[in-house]
């Protein structure tokens, strides 16, 4: 099977729209198929290496005039519809990620040449979805599609409220990793100890340094954490333009010496974290899937959350090994907090089960495959 992705990233870059289109070209490739990407250059900086060729397509600003006559964006439209149409011409299935301008032609594309086409959402594009007066060729994308993966069923729900029901509708989670393995007392303590860890309650959060993560909150609320347990360390996982407010508030909190701001870290030493901690905490105002905190049950480590969509759904999915607090509401977290390290235990052999069944690679992979098969024998 020819396979064609057409997403706005592509690693380095940390969204989840890059990791899953290097991910399914990965596992495409390993099992014969040929795979092709059309993307946007990588905000991060240079190109990781690919597991099937890659066309650029360069991001384009238009100025002010071009805006008021729309000349930029019917130019760069015309620039993709160029770049794609040999591209799809080529493939058995075009998989079209997230939403843009590159995306939306692309599915114009994929429409015009009778391509079978398969379109997946992340979040942002339902959360914050508004149909336009005039052209909408995000609605048209995903009316047109042979098939909508969505990231999470709450996000599916959502899509049904705001009138974007339609057939062949599918939930398949984001995969995680098989470096993020179960590790009891033990191999927690000993993972500990490499990393360098010597205090007695270790909470750690993996985000973007942004408004929208939250890391605010739980920075506040380890004042009070440390009022009951003084040896209580917060390791932050992350890099974003908040790092100089947030190292503010920590010290305005008088927990600076409490909070390790550990910058971006590769997957390797995130799962490290991940098994050491006794808590992860994910304070995030929203959320479709937070993956970061299912490698952190699939660590073995349970998970506070606030009540953000993906929160909610995690706390659906994994029962008590996830527990979910008011967004926005720092005491709430600090008292829920304070009460998980004091009742501290490892995840349930039901979550390793779940996680199995729904989110390693080579699950994940088989409900792509058969959205595929799905899509072709239309």
């Amino acid at each position: 099977m020819r396979i064609l992705h057409l997403t706005p990233h592509l690693p380095p870059d940390q969204a989840a729209n890059a990791l899953l289109p290097y991910q399914l070209g990965e596992w495409a490739a390993a099992r014969g198929d040929a795979v092709q990407y059309l993307a946007h250059p990588p905000r991060a900086g240079a190109s990781a290496a690919l597991p099937g060729d890659v066309t650029w397509m360069p991001r384009t600003r238009a100025g002010l005039a071009q805006k008021l006559m729309r000349a930029g964006s019917i130019a760069a439209a015309a620039r993709i519809w160029r770049t794609a149409a040999p591209l799809v011409a080529a493939a058995d299935v075009v998989h079209i990620h997230s939403n843009g301008l590159l995306a939306e032609v692309g599915a114009l594309v994929a429409a015009r040449q009778r391509k079978p086409y398969v379109l997946t959402l992340y979040g942002t594009e339902i959360w914050h979805y508004r149909p336009k007066r005039r052209v909408d060729l995000f609605t048209r994308a995903y009316r047109g599609a042979n098939a909508v993966v969505f990231y999470s069923e709450r996000l599916l729900l959502r899509a049904r409220e705001l009138a974007l029901g339609r057939p062949d509708c599918h939930v398949i989670y984001p995969p995680v990793s098989n470096a993020f393995s179960f590790h009891d007392w033990v191999t927690q303590q000993e993972e500990r100890l490499r990393l360098g860890l010597t205090a007695r309650h270790v909470i750690v959060n993996v985000k973007r340094l942004h408004p929208l993560a939250g890391q605010r909150f739980l920075i506040e609320a380890m004042g009070e954490v440390i009022r009951e347990h003084p040896d209580a360390r917060l390791i932050i996982c992350g890099t974003g333009d908040l790092l100089s407010e947030l190292q503010h508030v920590a010290r305005a909190a008088g927990v600076e010496r409490h909070v390790t701001f550990a910058g971006l870290v590769d997957n390797t030493m995130v799962a490290k974290y991940c098994a050491a901690a006794d808590l992860f905490v994910l304070p995030s105002l929203l959320e479709a899937l937070p993956t970061v905190a299912v490698e952190a049950l699939a660590s073995g480590t349970p998970v506070l959350s606030s009540d953000n969509p993906g929160g909610l759904e995690l706390n659906d999915v994994f029962g008590s090994d996830v527990e979910v607090v008011p967004r926005e509401d720092w005491l709430a977290l600090a008292d829920a907090i304070r009460s998980k390290l004091r009742n501290k235990r490892r995840t349930m052999s039901a979550t390793a089960d779940v996680i199995a069944a729904r989110f390693r690679p080579d699950a994940v992979a088989r409900q792509y495959w058969d959205v595929y098969d799905g899509v072709r024998r239309k």
